[in-house]
């Protein structure tokens, strides 16, 4: 059952009162903080390279944030989606803001690589195998994608 049809639930989560980012102070898996953002990154990921951006304010909705925020949270997408397409070498990135079952604002950049899972269709992360990554290498994804964020600076 999706957190919304439970309205008591449903409206702490989006007030914030319940929301584990703004309970924590951060999300989980940090590896950057960008202008007004989180960056983060895991090992057990959908995809190699994948990274999630997440808002520093609470908002459920991109049109949530004060005009600046917005700004400042596209000019960190902008930067974190140069910084993946460098580190990848990804055909693509796919990107993706939900918070039906979060409802803090975050988006999810997808790297596609030619002969992936997923190849012509959006990926599906329940449908993944883990690991995604061999040994050794999501250390090595993730520093090259530090390294190229650190060299994509606004």
């Amino acid at each position: 059952m999706s957190a919304w049809n439970d309205r008591d639930r449903w409206a702490a989560l989006c007030s914030g009162a319940a929301c584990p980012i703004c309970s924590r102070g951060e999300p989980l898996d940090v590896v950057a903080k960008l202008e007004a953002c989180w960056v983060t990154m895991q090992e057990a990921a959908p995809v190699p390279g994948y990274v999630c951006l997440v808002s520093e304010s609470h908002a459920v909705e991109l049109h949530d944030l004060p005009e600046e925020g917005a700004a400042a949270f596209m000019r960190a997408a902008r930067r974190v989606s140069r910084a993946l397409a460098t580190a990848t070498g990804a055909v693509k990135l796919n990107y993706e803001i939900h918070g039906n079952s979060l409802p803090h604002l975050h988006m999810h950049f997808f790297p596609r690589y030619r002969g992936d899972q997923f190849e012509g269709r959006p990926i599906d992360p329940r449908a993944v195998a883990q690991p995604v990554y061999a040994p050794g290498e999501f250390r090595k994804v993730r520093d090259a994608f530090l390294l190229a964020l650190d060299s994509s600076e606004a």
